[in-house]
């Protein structure tokens, strides 16, 4: 396939111009035996919903620790403690997913197949989301022209514009009915060939970025709800993808603590929001994240100290589950769900003043979570009725939105976007032992080494973790 972009190469270009002395018969790609060169959109479907999932996948398995679903079980982490870390991997991953979404958007404008433009602008604007919100600023808009090696990184606020852009672009390429293509069931492994199921799509993740700008004067919750309501009506909506080689990475991560290779185990924040001891209801949904320790508790590890009898697996603390319906090895990886949009109307509702849609949708998303992942009936009303929960709309506040939107995110990267948003005041929420940027929660992450090495001349200086965000601040 003949890419239509040079800076996705720049991963190999030191090897390569060291083997041959000359780039261009590296990026002249139709001349490489090793790639198709003229792939059909079918095929091209299947690799980027494929990419997206496990774009997002690679994304919450770094977030997750800094919204304690998840603490390193060695004392010290990096990820745990918001030390510097090279993120190249999932940085080229996503990019390189981008590159297809590129040619695949093209390739379907040649071809009128309008559809395809469609939910190709959908993945590009989750893709742009997830540099711009866990790096800030990014290339994109001269990083796929083939024109240079070293493109130039547009703004946090540029890349969100653009990426709303794109979802707009979206909805009117997928309201036409003259698409010269049909997209194929087969190859979609999110929603199935379904045109409609992506227009939810692509107003859940309007809905999500309208909402995401909270702390900004531009925040307007109207805008929100009507996107919302062109979104998900059902758990059977949500974009999720479970089409593996072998099984869920989430899954891989549980086998792994098996044969030693530690990693994955579930924070004391999460836990205790779940066990009762922070709030002092027992959460349902606990058994249906993880197992009991050996002691027939559940017990989380605190970010930055690590296991407290030291690095093992004999379970007297509690980890990512195979018996999980989000980490078992057929398990789908989750995009946007039904139960996430509940979530985002209460809040735009109740920032808009109409407490009595913002209860009733918060009570319809703690039930859909819990319905998604098959909690008892009859635990699920126990849970929704007891009277901490069930406070009534006028006693509805932030705090039990975005309390009960932690759960129902678990390992989600936007789970991190509504941290920062909240200023991380969920109940009980301390900083890691031995926090690197001292009193401060970590907001952003640094640019990859290989990036630096690559394009260091347009990478922005050294920003230090602890800095917030366009919109994470007024």
């Amino acid at each position: 396939m003949k890419l239509r972009t040079q800076y996705i190469a720049l991963t190999m270009i030191a090897l390569l111009v060291g083997a041959s002395g000359c780039k261009e018969d590296y990026f002249n790609m139709a001349s490489n035996p090793n790639l198709i060169s003229n792939p059909p959109l079918n095929s091209l479907l299947s690799t980027t919903t494929q990419k997206t999932a496990y774009s997002s996948q690679r994304v919450a398995n770094t977030t997750s620790y800094f919204v304690q679903y998840l603490a390193n079980p060695g004392a010290g982490g990096q990820t745990d403690t918001y030390q510097i870390t090279d993120y190249t991997g999932t940085w080229d991953y996503i990019y390189f997913a981008m590159a297809d979404l590129r040619d695949m958007k093209l390739k379907a404008q040649e071809q009128g197949a309008t559809d395809y433009v469609g939910v190709a602008d959908v993945m590009l604007a989750y893709h742009i989301n997830l540099i711009a919100d866990t790096f800030g600023s990014g290339p994109f808009s001269n990083a796929f022209t083939g024109t240079t090696l070293t493109p130039t990184y547009d703004s946090e606020e540029t890349l969100y514009t653009t990426a709303l852009g794109l979802l707009n672009e979206s909805l009117t390429e997928l309201a036409k009915t003259d698409s010269k293509i049909k997209l194929a069931a087969a190859n979609d492994l999110i929603h199935k060939g379904s045109n409609t199921a992506w227009i939810k799509t692509a107003n859940a993740l309007k809905a999500r970025m309208l909402n995401k700008v909270s702390k900004k004067s531009t925040y307007k919750p109207a805008d929100v709800l009507d996107a919302v309501s062109k979104s998900y009506a059902a758990n059977a909506d949500d974009a999720q993808m479970a089409s593996y080689q072998l099984r869920s990475p989430w899954a891989t991560v549980a086998r792994n603590n098996a044969q030693l290779v530690l990693d994955g185990w579930l924070s004391n924040q999460l836990v205790n929001q779940l066990n009762g001891t922070t709030y002092g209801i027992i959460d349902p949904r606990i058994e249906k994240i993880t197992d009991k320790t050996v002691n027939g508790t559940y017990v989380g590890t605190r970010n930055g100290q690590g296991n407290v009898g030291g690095n093992n697996t004999v379970k007297d603390e509690v980890y990512i589950s195979l018996n999980s319906p989000w980490s078992g090895d057929a398990s789908p990886l989750f995009i946007a769900t039904y139960a996430e949009m509940k979530f985002v109307e209460a809040e735009a509702a109740f920032r808009a003043g109409d407490k009595a849609r913002a209860y009733t949708a918060y009570l319809a998303g703690i039930r859909a979570n819990m319905d998604k992942f098959g909690v008892a009936t009859a635990a699920r009303d126990t849970y929704v009725n007891d009277k901490s929960v069930s406070v009534g709309a006028d006693a509805l506040t932030l705090d039990l939105i975005f309390k009960e939107k932690y759960v129902a995110t678990y390992l989600n990267p936007e789970a991190w976007n509504d941290a920062r948003r909240f200023d991380y005041k969920y109940k009980g929420f301390t900083l890691p032992l031995n926090a690197a940027l001292g009193t401060a929660f970590i907001r952003r992450v640094a640019y990859p080494n290989a990036e630096i090495s690559k394009n260091g001349k347009n990478v922005p200086a050294d920003v230090v973790l602890s800095t917030p965000l366009w919109w994470d601040k007024p």
